[in-house]
């Protein structure tokens, strides 16, 4: 088993779309998330991570303690039985087993956290345990990530579509086609930050060094595998690693994303693609104890 890990880390990850919704909002007809008072593009903390899980899940398929447990079509608590099995208990005897095992909320919380990659990772609120008043049914991963915000303002562009297949035989009586609306954003360049702390996954999941290799592959690799029509194009442009020398971190996190600055060159021209930016980390900022790691 790889170690678990001992420094704490910040990281920036900056990916484009191209012609595509990057994260549709159900409560605005599926438009791209904005920010309505600045008009920059949001991309939440849980669409990233739903990437991240599965990529993690179609290169570790099979493989022991890489299981998803947030997963399509797989409900929760069926995964919870597991653990209960593995302790020798069930759902309805657990306040027996408590009584007889005060160690059995740590067995529980070690057993999801040693058999699912994204429990180790990201914590996870686990309801069949906490409705059973176990401890471990809340557990907080060590890696967080914020909210994703698009560097410009964006523009929501709203495309009339056509389709030559009619729904219904009724529908094909009249009419040779029907119509169809998709969002889409032109260009967009978005931003996010993101956290490890090596103090949780020492207390907590177990996160170590294996796992961490395979969080910045998946990180780069997220929208590889998740291409469909609706996002467009997607792709990660670049993953800028903070690595601090120890496991509580010798700075304020708010520092060393200051040295990452992303800037058009020509303000006058609406950005189309990537290299309509310049991206610059000031190394000569970072303090004493962190190093930079440009690792696209």
């Amino acid at each position: 088993m790889s170690e678990v890990i001992k420094n704490r880390y910040e990281f920036v990850v900056l990916f484009e779309v191209e012609n595509g919704n990057p994260n549709g909002d159900p409560d605005a007809g599926n438009m791209p998330r904005i920010d309505p008072e600045t008009g920059h593009g949001i991309v939440t903390d849980v669409c990233l991570k739903r990437k991240i899980r599965n990529y993690v899940e179609t290169v570790r398929e099979g493989k022991e303690g890489y299981r998803i447990y947030i997963k399509e079509k797989v409900p929760l608590n069926t995964s919870d039985k597991e653990a209960y099995i593995a302790v020798g208990t069930d759902e309805d005897n657990i306040a027996e087993a408590k009584r007889n095992d005060p160690e059995i909320d740590r067995k529980i919380r070690d057993f999801m956290c040693s058999n699912f990659f994204d429990i180790r990772a990201f914590g996870a609120v686990m309801t069949t345990f906490v409705k059973a008043a176990l401890n471990c049914g809340q557990v907080r991963g060590p890696v967080q990530l914020g909210f994703a915000r698009s560097v410009d303002p964006i523009v929501q562009q709203e495309v009339t579509i056509t389709r030559v297949a009619i729904t219904t035989e009724a529908d094909a009586e009249k009419k040779g086609t029907e119509m169809g609306r998709k969002h889409i954003v032109p260009y967009a360049l978005y931003r996010v930050e993101g956290f490890i702390s090596a103090n949780l996954a020492q207390k907590t999941t177990g996160f170590n060094e294996e796992d961490l290799k395979l969080l910045w592959e998946a990180i780069i690799n997220m929208f590889e595998h998740d291409h469909s029509a609706a996002r467009g194009k997607m792709a990660v442009r670049e993953l800028i690693v903070f690595k601090h020398d120890s496991i509580m971190g010798n700075t304020p996190s708010y520092k060393l994303f200051d040295t990452v600055t992303v800037e058009r060159r020509d303000k006058n021209q609406p950005a189309r693609n990537y290299s309509d930016y310049v991206v610059n980390v000031n190394t000569g900022a970072i303090p004493e104890g962190v190093s930079c790691i440009r690792m696209i």
